[in-house]
């Protein structure tokens, strides 16, 4: 398995992980991870995956090379200091254009899979924040882009779910909508991340849209291509 590396220096690598692909091993299966790349390409200890991507989303994915690039990073998530770009296919069309979903996400109390934004959602409610824009829009559907706050779980599609515009083709929060637009996966990609670095400075990493999205955008010829 080969990884395409969108940005690499001395503490940093940066991939576009393809649909698919899980981040780390969840102990039940056998399968190739995004990490297993990572540890046979560097062979590096007290190193890894800074943050995680859900299996059905593509897009940017981010390791440090180094125990103190790991700690640097991993702190610049938690504090909120990366800036988290993703693009999202949903059904119906949000009648705000633009907005904050603000919704605390707990776990479902109806299947272990899932998290919900519900009130009487099971266990503790975390505080989760997401805001959304309406880039473009065609009948029946939308194209947003979701630069989230925090990182829960599933946020980004349990928050859409909760204002009733889940995204297109996601297996867990829109199980009984039609396929549309054309796709055949979770429409969702992490598609740019505003990153500070060990090395005092930022960057601004962006995964190109897969192929298996870009027919999706061609309905969409307001929205300039990413």
């Amino acid at each position: 398995m080969e990884l395409p590396i969108l940005y690499e220096d001395t503490d940093v690598v940066a991939v576009a992980k393809p649909v698919g692909l899980i981040t780390h091993s969840d102990g039940r299966t056998q399968e190739e991870t995004a990490e297993d790349w990572f540890n046979k390409k560097y062979s590096v200890e007290a190193a890894g995956y800074v943050h995680r991507l859900d299996r059905d989303t593509s897009g940017i994915l981010v390791f440090a090379k180094n125990a103190a690039a790991y700690e640097f990073l991993r702190k610049a998530f938690h504090d909120r200091n990366v800036q988290k770009t993703y693009l999202a296919f949903v059904y119906g069309v949000p009648k705000e254009k633009k907005g904050v979903i603000d919704f605390d996400i707990g776990r479902s109390r109806k299947d272990f899979r899932l998290r919900s934004a519900q009130p009487k959602a099971k266990g503790r409610l975390r505080e989760s924040l997401t805001n959304y824009e309406v880039i473009g829009e065609t009948e029946g559907y939308a194209l947003l882009k979701m630069t989230p706050e925090t990182g829960r779980t599933h946020q980004i599609r349990v928050h859409l779910k909760a204002i009733h515009h889940p995204i297109i083709n996601d297996p867990l929060y829109a199980p009984n909508h039609p396929p549309a637009l054309g796709i055949k996966r979770l429409g969702l990609h992490a598609y740019m991340l505003d990153i500070p670095l060990p090395n005092g400075t930022r960057t601004l990493i962006t995964a190109p849209v897969p192929e298996d999205l870009k027919p999706a955008f061609v309905q969409f010829p307001q929205v300039a291509y990413p």
